[in-house]
């Protein structure tokens, strides 16, 4: 095989950029199918392709001869059975995080790629392709600054989707710091705590913004900030603190202007101009690894699990009062 022919579920703003992506900038991908619940909105996307089909029924998709791989880059809600059903037809899958908003969807998940055998699925954290994050982890790994001790995290967006949740902030946003942490670490979350200062979601309904407090088992603490509704932009930070100093990623401005005495550059509106690379980065990656028969560099269904357990333990410390809770993975 020298070309893999993928199919994307899902035509909103993460799946259109996923499509483009692949066709534009990922070598031995071709887009040949697009499904999405709004049928005009995937023939939307599949139209500016050659040759690529649309379809309201994302099921049709994961079973037609012409895909031979899935990206799952629907809604949340939908990324376990869709996920399950590419595993069942034998097709390798991209699922977009988090494998599912709740832990025990991510049980299913896990257990039915266990029971068909192999690793079928690969996970969209796509943080740990980000050439910044990169770095910092490696410059972690040889000790630069001494063994960790803290780590300040910080995820801020414009404004939140239409119907987010207090939960959602965690399942949807904060879960990219369960990964990442123990990831740049080397050491798995063993407990967390969740608070929230004056409530500023008046309009939203929703408590914004959140902190939290993770402990990870080497002892090294991580406070992540969740502000869906910070206004100014879209700004992601991380700073960790060792023994002999502390390591950091830059704000990744291509721009500086200089005018009327002031220094200042622009926020991008969302994610997808920061994480550009990583996106394109991961998705080569997984596709040279179908390609070459190798095992997939991405994350697996197994830190899927993991992050989701720690999403799941910081919404019960939310729901009473902030106790310290223990993360708890179940055994599947």
């Amino acid at each position: 095989m020298s070309t893999v022919r993928v199919g994307v579920i899902g035509a909103g703003n993460m799946g259109a950029d996923h499509v483009h992506t692949l066709h534009r900038q990922v070598s031995g991908a071709r887009v040949t199918m697009v499904a999405d619940i709004d049928v005009e909105r995937a023939a939307a996307v599949a139209g500016a392709l050659p040759d690529a089909r649309a379809t309201g029924d994302p099921y049709a998709l994961i079973t037609d001869p012409e895909v031979d791989a899935v990206v799952v880059a629907s809604h949340d809600t939908t990324h376990a059975d869709l996920s399950i059903a590419a595993l069942r037809a034998g097709k390798p899958v991209l699922c977009e995080k988090p494998l599912a908003p709740t832990l025990g969807a991510c049980v299913r998940v896990v257990h039915e790629e266990r029971r068909v055998g192999g690793r079928g699925i690969s996970l969209g954290f796509m943080r740990r392709f980000d050439p910044a994050y990169r770095e910092l982890k490696d410059a972690v790994t040889a000790g630069v600054c001494g063994a960790p001790l803290l780590l300040r995290c910080v995820s801020r967006g414009v404004s939140s989707a239409p119907g987010a949740t207090d939960e959602l902030s965690i399942t949807g946003s904060a879960i990219h710091e369960f990964d990442t942490v123990p990831w740049l670490l080397d050491s798995p979350i063993t407990e967390v705590s969740w608070y929230a200062p004056r409530s500023t979601g008046a309009a939203t309904g929703l408590r914004d913004p959140q902190l939290m407090l993770l402990r990870t088992a080497d002892g090294a603490l991580t406070t992540v900030e969740v502000f869906l509704n910070a206004g100014y932009g879209y700004d992601i930070r991380c700073e960790v603190t060792g023994e002999r100093g502390t390591l950091a990623l830059t704000t990744p401005a291509r721009v500086v202007t200089d005018t009327a005495r002031t220094r200042s550059y622009g926020y991008p509106a969302d994610w997808r101009p920061r994480f550009a690379d990583a996106y394109r980065i991961e998705l080569q990656a997984w596709i040279d690894a179908l390609l070459s028969g190798t095992p997939s560099p991405l994350a697996t269904a197994e830190d899927g699990l993991v992050a989701s357990a720690v999403a799941e333990a910081v919404i019960t410390s939310m729901k009473d009062g902030g106790r310290t809770v223990a993360v708890r993975v179940p055994e599947v």
